[in-house]
């Protein structure tokens, strides 16, 4: 005890500091080290469970000054949710600071999403003089690989795929001097002990994989580069006959490749960059962010992005891109190392396995891949930024619901069958996974159960709770269900376009407890009535919402099939519209409908309601309006292909148009409903007048924007002052909605749109565990 009391000095004061959020693997220890230096503090800093653990002493001024910039400033892929002082009692410690070993304790605290090479890190990358120059490996704890090596928490070198790769002296010295910026930057390597590239396939064997690879690219060949999450299929973005045999070996028709450039200069040749779009593709994250193509750009091949008028761009956001992108100077097609509609391959043995017949070479290196993460995928409107698809350099950083919303309990929501996500929630904070895929895949669902496993043991994570779709058949839903029956616990189910409406809520801030509309639009969903919906009006919030208007019900003409061949949406909404006689009545559309037997099979299968569930779909109304202005084959490649190039054809046309009026009516329930007659024959008469299609996919969109918002407004006096939410992935539409969103503000309501969270699929398991937040506090 005297030993202790000697080492109190009477005229300190004392702190004991708990920190929360996304504050491991980003540099916090040694900017908290940094700053008690700098204000002559003593005391100590360690990692453990929760977050991080400062304990520090000093004089009562410094010690307010210190705390100030705990919250205030931080690292850059930092993210302080809160700086809590736990005690104020005396402690023993000398007259330095240091930091401590890492602790353990209940899991708290988060996983960092992998990062872009840092500015320092790019400098070393291209200076002769550094020992760092031209690796591929190169990083810091500004940078560099995260979740994607990563097998345990809390984050040390040991939990790490570089656990393998022994520290040379240099190294060993940078990462143990919290003076420097790779103190415990665990994937910390050099050419002397870190991972090494290899080349195989042609060109197998060269002494320099990059420099040989960069040969073959400039000749036209396939080169399958193994990234930070998976592998990559390049070929020269310029080369038209490459970017064709990518397409044919891969089995992708049609749908567009994203294109890795070499800087945000090259970037602004080809697509129009605004100051929001460039610090996106700039940012930690260095998404693939949807830009619009230059008029008097250099023209890439057709076969890059067929019928589409934005672009997916990139930039180099790995050592090895940077190599790649510095010795070619020219636009290199990324796409994902997968065949058509497989996830993305990361194991070596498997890429070789699976990519063989497309690729003509292999890049690779020996560092695994312990977690596949797609790149996310970004876009901008007038009013922000919208996520497309969330994963590399987003997740799994976690979105913090209002205080409202605590859960009661652990939650685990399971998410979707499509674009699937599963969420975890814990008090505030929501940790969603990244992008998974479309669970109908073996391969994806293998991998969602993978990664589901991996997050509970990061987070030491055990649900109280489960919530699930509503639809028994998805594969999420089954897992969930037996999850919950396992371990006996609550099951909460949640209706699709509810979860829709409560994730665009919940990333909102919205609070607990508050009423308001919502404009959920998708492609298809179980309804709470046990019917198929796809274009509701919903009102309610977390804990509850009924439907006050919805879209026609139209057949699904061979139920699954009418999602691949947008003719037979055409067909079924012209039925709908006019009955029997619909070819009399629009002879125009007729000819957009393939005659012959597949015609009459059709209409005898709806009239019958064999293979035909009615559906209220926003989405399969986009595909039978893209197949009456015949901007689609009769098959689709992959989804919302119909719908994107809709959309193309509508934005040169879109200011100054007026919009196709829209009747509304009401069903025999009372349920209000849009009725696309007056749609249907006006586009008939536009189409036999000769006006461009273009044209006439405008006033579609500006028609059916109005017709939303009249219908959202049609339970109730008005919608001013009111909030309403736009989810679904329909109002991916650009078009769609900024038109939604300004006609909402024209009637003196509040539009809620989805910023960090996909409108689509991929949000639903973040409104899941809203939702059962809220009932489950409820009970």
């Amino acid at each position: 005890m005297a030993r202790v009391t000697d080492a109190l000095t009477v005229d300190r004061s004392y702190k004991v500091l708990r920190v929360r959020g996304q504050v491991q693997a980003v540099g916090y220890r040694p900017f908290v080290w940094q700053c008690a230096h700098a204000l002559g503090l003593a005391g100590d800093v360690a990692n453990d469970g929760e977050g991080v653990l400062v304990r520090v002493a000093g004089p009562f001024e410094a010690l307010d000054r210190f705390e100030a910039r705990l919250r205030h400033e931080a690292p850059p892929l930092a993210r302080v949710f809160s700086v809590e002082v736990v005690d104020t009692a005396p402690f023993a410690c000398g007259e330095d600071f240091a930091i401590a070993r890492s602790g353990g304790g209940a899991v708290a605290t988060g996983i960092v999403p992998d990062a872009a090479t840092c500015p320092a890190c790019r400098a070393e990358l291209r200076d002769p003089a550094d020992r760092r120059h031209g690796y591929a490996f190169g990083n810091c704890t500004h940078c560099g690989p995260r979740l994607s090596i990563m097998s345990a928490l809390p984050y040390d070198r040991a939990r790490t795929s570089m656990a393998d790769f022994a520290l040379c002296e240099p190294c060993a010295r940078e990462y143990a001097d919290p003076a420097d910026r790779r103190f415990h930057a665990q994937p910390i390597a050099c050419p002397a002990c870190g991972p090494r590239l290899e080349l195989t396939g042609e060109g197998k064997g060269a002494p320099d994989p990059l420099a040989r690879s960069v040969d073959l690219l400039r000749k036209g060949r396939i080169v399958a580069i193994k990234g930070l999450g998976g592998y990559h299929l390049a070929c020269l973005a310029t080369d038209a006959e490459a970017v064709a045999k990518l397409r044919t070996r891969k089995a992708r028709d049609a749908k567009p490749f994203a294109v890795m450039v070499p800087s945000l200069t090259a970037a602004r040749e080809l697509c129009e960059v605004s100051d929001e779009a460039a610090q996106a593709l700039e940012s930690p994250a260095a998404p693939v962010v949807l830009l619009p193509l230059r008029r008097d750009g250099p023209a890439l091949p057709e076969a890059v992005a067929p019928g589409q008028d934005h672009l997916g761009l990139l930039l180099p956001y790995t050592p090895l891109h940077h190599l790649l992108m510095d010795a070619l100077q020219a636009p290199l097609v990324m796409t994902s190392g997968n065949r058509s509609d497989e996830p993305q391959v990361t194991d070596d043995g498997e890429a070789h396995a699976k990519l063989a017949g497309i690729a003509d070479s292999w890049l690779s290196h020996d560092r695994a891949i312990v977690n596949r993460i797609d790149d996310s995928v970004m876009a901008f409107d007038a009013r922000g930024p919208v996520v497309l698809r969330r994963a590399r350099g987003l997740a799994p950083d976690p979105i913090l619901l209002p205080e409202t919303l605590a859960a009661p309990m652990p939650i685990l929501a399971m998410g979707g069958e499509l674009k699937a996500t599963f969420c975890l929630l814990r008090g505030r904070e929501a940790v969603l996974s990244p992008h998974i895929g479309d669970l109908e895949d073996a391969v994806a669902r293998a991998d969602y159960r993978r990664m589901l496993d991996l997050f509970c043991d990061l987070y030491a994570f055990t649900p109280g709770a489960i919530a699930v779709d509503g639809h028994p058949d998805y594969a999420s839903t089954r897992i969930g269900r037996a999850l919950a029956q396992e371990r006996g616990l609550p099951l909460v189910t949640v209706d699709h376009h509810h979860a829709h409406l409560a994730a665009c809520l919940a990333e909102n801030g919205i609070e607990a407890g508050e009423t308001l509309t919502a404009l959920v639009c998708d492609g298809l969903g179980l309804g709470g009535d046990g019917t198929l919906w796809g274009g509701e009006v919903l009102r309610g919030g977390y804990g509850w919402a009924e439907r006050t208007g919805a879209l026609p019900a139209v057949a699904l003409p061979g139920g699954a099939a009418a999602m691949k061949q947008p003719w037979r949406n055409l067909l079924a909404h012209l039925l709908h519209a006019f009955g029997d006689a619909w070819a009399e009545a629009v002879p125009v559309l007729a000819e957009r409908v393939p005659a012959g037997p597949s015609r009459q099979v059709l209409q005898r299968i709806i009239a019958q309601g064999l293979n035909s569930p009615v559906c209220s779909s926003g989405g399969r109304l986009f595909d039978a309006v893209a197949a009456a202005l015949d901007l689609c084959g009769p098959s689709i490649s992959y989804e919302g292909e119909a719908a994107m190039a809709l959309e193309a054809a509508a934005r040169p046309f879109v200011t100054g148009e007026t919009g196709y009026a829209f009747a509304l009516t009401h069903d025999a329930a009372g349920l209000a409903r849009l009725d696309f007659a007056h749609l249907w024959r006006a586009l008939a008469r536009d189409l036999g007048a000769g006006v461009p299609g273009g044209m006439i996919a405008a006033r579609f969109h500006l028609g059916l924007a109005d017709a939303l918002v009249a219908l959202a407004g049609a339970g109730e006096a008005s919608l001013s002052h009111g909030r309403v939410a736009l989810s679904g992935g329909v109002f991916n539409n650009r078009i769609l909605r900024e038109a939604v969103a300004q006609r909402v503000e024209d009637a003196g309501a509040v539009p809620l749109v989805h910023r960090r969270v996909p409108a689509g699929d991929g949000g639903l398991s973040l409104g899941q565990v809203a939702v059962a937040a809220a009932r489950l506090d409820g009970d």
